[in-house]
């Protein structure tokens, strides 16, 4: 077994809450019609937090330091862990999103939606909500290996800014298309899906990296 899926393997058995599993149900929330569907990722969230409150009260962290492993290797696993959380996430709800797109767009109440509809626009703030997570509260966690109260609420107060943007931007003035119900603006959905990827890449490498300058300088 390879290192990485070592690591993974410890995190699942080990460290995780069953509320990080339990709550990719709220990816559900993708078929919800009036509703601020984005929210569902602040859960997704929600549900990773619940395994770092776990882990600080079981002293998982010092536990995981103890072992003959680097100290960098300790935030690797937990990122790890956190992406694949957040594939099972995005997997879910590309394929609820794909499903509304192509077989329910015109059923009822889907066409008179004020909120936003299920699309690649949604998507791609999905992936800010989670790039957020990565590199305020993962990051900001490992600062100190011990405290996430305050990233946890900037993770907080960023995230609903951009369920805040996603639902009033297309109410403004020639910017409906942010809520379409289907492929139209394809070039345009597509180029905001790929942008918001590239961020969340960049903001996950970036957290991680300075996680572990942050974690190895701590004398736990």
């Amino acid at each position: 077994m390879s290192k990485t899926l070592k690591l993974l393997n410890k995190e699942i058995k080990l460290s995780s809450s069953p509320l990080s599993f339990f709550f990719l149900a709220f990816t559900l929330m993708t078929f919800i019609p009036g509703y601020p569907i984005l929210i569902s990722q602040f859960f997704i969230c929600l549900g990773l937090f619940q395994t770092f409150q776990r882990g600080r009260e079981a002293n998982d962290i010092i536990y995981t330091v103890l072992l003959p492993v680097p100290k960098k290797d300790v935030v690797k696993a937990r990122y790890i862990f956190v992406l694949f959380i957040e594939s099972i996430d995005f997997i879910l709800i590309t394929i609820f999103t794909l499903i509304r797109m192509i077989f329910l767009k015109d059923s009822a109440p889907y066409p008179t939606n004020a909120l936003m509809n299920a699309n690649l626009f949604y998507l791609g703030f999905s992936l800010l909500i989670l790039a957020l997570f990565n590199s305020v509260f993962v990051a900001g966690f490992f600062k100190t290996g011990y405290y996430f109260s305050k990233p946890f609420i900037t993770f907080i107060v960023l995230s609903f800014l951009i369920v805040l943007a996603s639902e009033i931007l297309h109410h403004l003035p020639n910017m409906q298309f942010l809520s379409c119900r289907g492929f139209e603006n394809l070039g345009l959905q597509l180029i905001f899906l790929f942008s918001s990827l590239a961020i969340f890449v960049v903001l996950t490498i970036l957290g991680q990296a300075y996680s572990q300058k942050k974690f190895c300088k701590i004398d736990l």
